[in-house]
Formats: structure tokens, sequence, C-alpha cells
């Protein structure tokens, strides 16, 4: 169409969006589909979380809120970080924003200048070059390797290094990979960004689903220029109510606010609340986040161990719920082989060629067991 701008031409549609909205459409056509395609949890909120959602209206908490924020969620976010992660933020190091999307969107537009560099671990959530290069700025690509569980190596960090290198990016625990990068990883990543004078951009909404190992986050060894990005979504199951944040300097985050006050806003008032009472009362959220992470590890030891069974080689994710699982055995085109999968077994995935993984798709196991078990078999027979 004519009219339209350069930057939205050049902007690449979601592969995530376009198979789970493909999957969704054969669905509602009467297909039986097993959807493997969206990263969002299967549970249901906690039950005092949605409790909270109904005492916020019956208060009338619907109104505009400042910016950045409540100034009370904001202080349970500081206070969530300091219990859980051993940092200390102030409330004008906070800011809410509409899911975690927006929090690095505002910060790619507000550090970035054309030109900047940004470098980012491959595979990569989807979402991340397209903003960057909204901002303006060019992504950096660093691979990791299946055979070392997807997790960074410092050294091929610094040899991206250049004079427009501006920041780096981490995302641990990491969608697609589900990679858990160990401490050494983070420390020696946060000491490239101190030496060279970069931005640490650390992307933590996996966080609370690490199976193996132990969670460490990077903000811990370089907090001056880290901005940590976090939200409801993923550790929470709040994925529609779009509450994010980001903590980092103050100076970043005021800018960032400016940002935000031009554009959105506020996030939902109703969701902050609600999200607020989430990070306040400690043993329900807890509770709750043991229950799920027990689910997806069963359910991821079922889904690897199965992929691996058919031949097709995906190695064991330590968090987040997603398996990146090598679909050559079907085609060597990741695309033509996800598309198999869902035409002919009907289950759907998402292939690696937006994530920068070629051969690879991504499987998401935040469905039932029973939807795991089945399209195994579906697989299974499609291989054979």
């Amino acid at each position: 169409m004519t009219g339209l701008s350069q930057r939205i031409h050049a902007l690449k549609a979601s592969s995530t969006v376009a198979f789970n909205a493909k999957a969704l459409e054969m669905k509602r056509a009467g297909v039986d589909v097993i959807a493997m395609t969206a990263g969002e949890p299967d549970f249901q909120p906690p039950q005092h979380v949605l409790e909270a959602a109904h005492e916020a209206v019956r208060r009338g908490l619907t109104k505009y809120t400042p910016s950045e924020g409540t100034r009370e969620l904001r202080d349970a976010i500081a206070k969530k970080h300091a219990r859980e992660n051993e940092l200390r933020y102030e409330a004008d190091q906070v800011m809410v924003s509409t899911g975690g999307k927006q929090v690095l969107y505002n910060a790619f537009m507000t550090l970035l200048d054309p030109g900047d560099e940004v470098i980012v671990p491959a595979p990569y959530w989807v979402s991340y070059p397209p903003q960057i290069e909204l901002a303006g700025g060019v992504t950096v690509v660093v691979p990791t390797r299946p055979e070392e569980g997807f997790v960074l190596d410092p050294d091929r960090v610094a040899a991206a290094i250049t004079p427009r290198t501006k920041a780096i990016l981490v995302n641990s625990p990491g969608n697609p990979t589900g990679a858990v990068y160990p401490e050494p990883v983070l420390r020696a990543v946060a000491e490239l960004c101190e030496r060279h004078d970069l931005w640490l951009i650390t992307d933590e909404l996996y966080e609370h689903m690490v199976y193996d190992g132990e969670f460490v986050t990077a903000a811990r060894y370089y907090p001056e220029r880290t901005l940590l990005v976090h939200g409801a979504s993923k550790g929470y199951a709040l994925t529609g109510w779009r509450i994010g944040w980001g903590c980092g300097p103050s100076a970043l985050v005021k800018a960032m606010n400016k940002l935000q006050g031009q554009s959105t806003s506020n996030a939902n008032a109703v969701a902050q609340y609600a999200t607020q009472v989430a990070l306040d009362e400690v043993e329900a959220t807890a509770a709750f986040q043991a229950m799920t992470r027990q689910a997806y590890r069963e359910r991821r030891d079922v889904i690897v161990q199965g992929l691996n069974d058919l031949g097709l080689r995906t190695p064991l994710p330590q968090g987040a719920f997603y398996a990146m699982a090598d679909l050559t055995p079907i085609d060597p085109d990741e695309t033509v082989a996800a598309t198999a999968l869902l035409e002919r077994a009907h289950v759907g995935v998402v292939p690696g060629t937006d994530f920068a993984a070629p051969g690879f798709a991504r499987f998401s196991y935040a469905c039932s067991m029973e939807q795991i078990r089945s399209a195994l078999e579906r697989i299974g027979r499609l291989l054979a």
C-alpha cells in the first residue's frame, strides 16, 4: 500500500503470531489442532489475584494512574527484588508499562541513536531486532550452540563489541531456548559492559520457571548501567493483564517514562492493583509458582525425551516453557517442516526462522500433558 512509512514497510510481522493464528484458524474450522505455538501459561491466575481485581473494581480503583505506575505497585516491585534478588531499588528507579514488551520498546527508543549497535544472543525472542531497528539501531547477533545448551559464550560477545556498540542484551531463562545462564557467564558479560561503558539490558520474565540450576540476575553485577526487565505475564500467569516493569538507574527510568507519557501513559489500573497483591502476598504467590513450576518440569521431561526418541534432536531446557527441536529430519527448511507438522500432523509449532535458529522450531509445553503425549504420537506417525 502506498503512503505508508518506510519504517513500517521494513518491519517484519511476528512468525509466532502468524503460526498461532493459522493454528487457531484451523481449530475454528473444526480441525483438531494441538497448538504449541503461543508463549502463554495455560494456568489461570492465582485466586487471590483474581479476588484483588474484583476488589479494585469495588473500590473504584479504575481511574488514570501516574504514567510510571502507582507508587504502591512500584514499592511492591522494589520489595520483590530486594527479597528475591538482593537488589535495592528506590521508587524512582522503577516504572510500570503495558507488558515487558513495552519496557523494552521504551528502553531502545530512549537509549539508541541511528547506527548504535545492540549485541543480542541467538536464538532470540522475535521482537528484539524489530524493536532495535525501529529505534534506528543495529542488531549484532552472537550465536549460541545447541550442544552447549544455547548458553552464551562471553568470549564471542567480547569479539562482537565495536566502537558503535551501545548495549548488550541477555535473556535468562531464555525465549525460545529455555537456556539459563550460569553466574560466571552473567558476571563476565556485566564486566564487559563496565569495561566498555555499555548498557546491560536483562530480560528476566521467566525468572520463576527454572528447573535445573539456580536463577541469577545479571543486574547484581553492574547495577549502575543495567536495566532489568520483568513482568507479571509468565511467572504470575497474568498475560492478558499486560503488566511489565523496568528497574534501573533513575535517569534512564525517568527518560523512559517521558516517552511513555507521550505514548500509552499508564498501564491498566485494575491490573496494577492485582499485580501489587500478587507481589505482596508472598506465601500464596510462591505456592502458586511452585505448583506451576512442578507441572512445567514434568511436561518438559516428557516432551524433550519424546522428541529425542523420535530422532528430533532437542537439548534439555533449564527454564521457561519452551523446547527447541531440530526439524531437519522432516525437512531442511524449518518453515516447510513446521508447516508439515501443522497441516499433516495437526501440531502447531513456531519455526526458528525469526529466532535466528535455522533448522529448529520452538515447541511450547504450556499445555496439558495429554496434549503433549498426543502431539508426540502425531509427530511419530508423520515421521513414520
